[in-house]
Formats: structure tokens, C-alpha cells, sequence
């Protein structure tokens, strides 16, 4: 059940307030927590995904006894007090070595956790190629049948695709060649996870050749123990406000890049009377301007012949 946070001074009811009527939802932060006993793999797998998160991280730097699967109220006070709502958290311990639990919090309360086990780790420094910038845009690529079928995996793709992209302040569309390029690869219930750099070489054309080259971090990932919220809170998370949805206009829509694409209604073009550029091709002949000024002159001697001969029809006995 929710907690009922009544405020003690006007500070922290304006914060509230303030809260309550805010409609768009800020940057994601993640936590970085160690717990009491963790390894170098561990350490490690920290801090190369905090610098892929930079700027919305926090890293905890002292050890933490937390067991999140037994009690979380820990890691709803840190999402509290820090305005985070994503979490990592490293341990290891010989029942579940190299262990790294990942979440996310709804009104800082615990929504979905993940325990993923390290099974194979390659750092950064092991790729001597140049590296990303803080900041920059991630292009994240799912490939594997159970983040389509599996309800756990389906939940931890939701988890890294909020995770990984930037939320409100930033872009909202990518640009057209995300510099980063994370892969996750699922096969027989393993997560593989390879980052990749793009490359944009010459190709002749306007379009470039695009190259990946492997910058690291690469991780193996096997799925242990899960947390799922129900499902009604789960659809109480995902719920847009009206207030917030776009109002629809005519004859405009919006795709999913967040591109505005709008259809405009013209009258019926008179193409005859189209002025064109005067050249030696498209110039009149003299004989269709003669006929073409004959025309009337025609017709005024062919009403004559008319009047005439009904004259004569008429003619009185």
C-alpha cells in the first residue's frame, strides 16, 4: 500500500504541490549501490554502466547491507532521497557470484527487479578504440524471440529501453545515426550485451556506408530471480495523463519519431490557362493563328446564310 506523506512545513508542501501538479515526467536518474561484499567484475560492470548512463547517475561509493529480494524499503528511501527511479545494485556471494540486480520505482515505490548473474565480462579498456562521449544517443537493437514471448524478458526490455534513452529534457527524436549502438542478444535464457560505435565512411552516394566497431563494455547476463509489479500497477505506471497528450488536429499527425506530417487541401487547378515559358517549340503556327481568327468570322456569315433563307421561307403569298 501506498504511504500517505503529509507535509510538516510550508517548504515541503510547495514541493508537493508542486509535484503533484507536475505533468511531464523529468530525466530518469539511476542509482549505483554496492552492497557488502562485491567483486572486482562487479565493481567494474558499475562503473562502465554508470558511464554509459552519465549525466542522470548517482554512484554510491560506500558498501550498503541491503538484500533487495528481502526487503527493498532501503532502496525506496535512497529513490526518496536522491529522486531516482532506476537502480542498480552489484554483490557477490558464493550461492550467486558476480550478481547485479536492476529495477525500476513508481512513486518511489518498488515496481520491477531483475537479478542477472555476470557470467563472462569484457571492460572498456579491453577495446583500444576511441570512446563515446557523455551524453551521447544510444541505438538499442533487441534481437531474440523471448523479449517477444517471455513475460520477465518482456519487462526487463521495457526496464533497459528506459534505462538507456533520454527522456524529456533531451531530444525527443535521435539523431539519424545514433553514434552508440548497444546490442542485446537473447538465446536459451542468456542476455548478451555488446556496444557497438558507428562508423560513417564514404560510399560514393548520399547516403554513407555504416560500420560497427566494438567498443565495449560486453557482458553475458543469465536471468536468476525476478520481482514483477501486478498488473494493475503496472498499467497505473504506464497511465498518460489527458492533460499531457497532444490535442488532435486536422489534417496533421504526428509518427512515431515524433516527426509532424500535415496534408493540405487545394482547388481544382485550371492548367489551360497556365502560363509557360515562351520558346520556338511551344510558338503558334501562322496557319493555326489564321484559322483561329477565321473562326468567327465563320460563324457571323453562317448566322447571315440563316437569316436569309428564312426570309425567303417566309416570304407572304
Amino acid at each position: 500500500m501506498h504511504r500517505i506523506v503529509k507535509p510538516k512545513n510550508k517548504r515541503s508542501k510547495r514541493f508537493l504541490d508542486a509535484k503533484e501538479s507536475q505533468i511531464i515526467e523529468n530525466t530518469k536518474t539511476a542509482m549505483f549501490i554496492r552492497g557488502s561484499q562485491t567483486s572486482d567484475v562487479v565493481n567494474n560492470a558499475l562503473k562502465e554502466i554508470y558511464i554509459m548512463k552519465k549525466p542522470n547517475a548517482v554512484m554510491f561509493t560506500k558498501k550498503n547491507n541491503i538484500r533487495p529480494f528481502e526487503d527493498f524499503t532501503s532502496l525506496e528511501f535512497f529513490s526518496n532521497k536522491n529522486d531516482a527511479s532506476l537502480f542498480v545494485f552489484g554483490s557477490h556471494n558464493k550461492k550467486r557470484p558476480h550478481n547485479l540486480v536492476m529495477g525500476h520505482l513508481y512513486d518511489y515505490h518498488l515496481l520491477d527487479m531483475f537479478e542477472l548473474g555476470i557470467e563472462s565480462f569484457q571492460s572498456m579498456n579491453s577495446f583500444k578504440n576511441t570512446k563515446l562521449t557523455v551524453g551521447s544517443k544510444p541505438c538499442l537493437v533487441f534481437a531474440g524471440e523471448l523479449f517477444n514471448s517471455d513475460h520477465s524478458y518482456k519487462r526487463l526490455k521495457y526496464f533497459l529501453i528506459s534505462k538507456f534513452l533520454p527522456g524529456s529534457d533531451g531530444a525527443k527524436r535521435p539523431p539519424r545515426w545514433a553514434r552508440a549502438c548497444p546490442l542485446l542478444h537473447c538465446c536459451d535464457g542468456k542476455v548478451v550485451l555488446k556496444s557497438y560505435k558507428t562508423l560513417l565512411k564514404k560510399s560514393g552516394t548520399k547516403t554513407p556506408r555504416v560500420e560497427l566497431e566494438e567498443i565495449g563494455p560486453s557482458m553475458d547476463l543469465v536471468m536468476r530471480r525476478t520481482h514483477l509489479a501486478t498488473t494493475d500497477l503496472y498499467k497505473r505506471s504506464l497511465k498518460v495523463p489527458k492533460t499531457a497528450k497532444p490535442k488532435k488536429r486536422k489534417n496533421i499527425s504526428i509518427d512515431a519519431f515524433k516527426t509532424t506530417h500535415g496534408r493540405v487541401h487545394m482547388e481544382k487547378q485550371d492548367l489551360g490557362n497556365l502560363q509557360t515559358r515562351k520558346m520556338k517549340a511551344l510558338k503558334r503556327v501562322r496557319e493555326e493563328k489564321k484559322q483561329k481568327e477565321a473562326q468567327p468570322r465563320n460563324k457571323e456569315l453562317r448566322s447571315q446564310c440563316i437569316r436569309v433563307r428564312n426570309k425567303i421561307l417566309i416570304k407572304p403569298a
